[in-house]
């Protein structure tokens, strides 16, 4: 068995795409899925399966989470080595920042540095982001809410045809904690 994280995106916010975590909990379980917990109310949730990989389990709850509640989400499922490994190589001081000024933008699959290349990343210091395996992190010292790299990053054409979902430097290293071996 393989632990996971589904990471949805845009769910519970502002009033709309309303998933209650007790639902999302008892759907994964329906699907087979053992060991199902959620993190917050903003789409996080830990399971174990026996079967699939990452893009199959995050196709088959995007089914149905569009079946049980009648509207798209976009998901990402990745396991604990994954988050692991994304936690371990942040290329910016982790231990140093409030979890607040760091952020972990997860891609469905690999993007090239080519899609950022016509950043000024001058321009926005002292905010600055730099890629890894699938992730883009985002020093962002004022908070997300006050970004402005963090808004120009979430431009439709830098993001095209990848889904990409943010979270937190907490919600990074809880994800680590709930999949991990002493988790279950």
């Amino acid at each position: 068995m393989t632990t996971y994280a589904a990471l949805l995106r845009g769910i519970n916010v502002g009033g709309s795409k309303k998933v209650p975590m007790a639902d999302l909990r008892a759907l994964l379980e329906s699907l087979g899925h053992e060991g199902v917990r959620t993190y917050l109310q903003s789409g996080q949730a830990v399971f174990t399966a026996v079967h699939g990989d990452e893009e199959s389990l995050a196709a088959e709850l995007t089914r149905a989470i569009e079946d049980r509640f009648g509207f798209g989400v976009d998901v990402i499922v990745r396991d604990h080595a994954y988050l692991e490994a994304v936690a371990a190589h942040c290329p910016f001081p982790a231990a140093e920042l409030e979890a607040r000024q760091l952020h972990a933008t997860y891609f469905s699959e690999p993007v090239d540095a080519e899609r950022f290349a016509e950043i000024d990343q001058v321009a926005f210091l002292p905010e600055e982001f730099r890629l890894g395996d699938r992730v883009l992190y985002l020093y962002a010292p004022n908070g997300l809410g006050r970004s402005k790299l963090a808004e120009y990053l979430a431009r439709p054409r830098l993001t095209k045809g990848v889904i990409a979902t943010s979270r937190n430097w907490n919600t990074v290293t809880k994800l680590v904690e709930l999949t991990g071996p002493a988790a279950g």
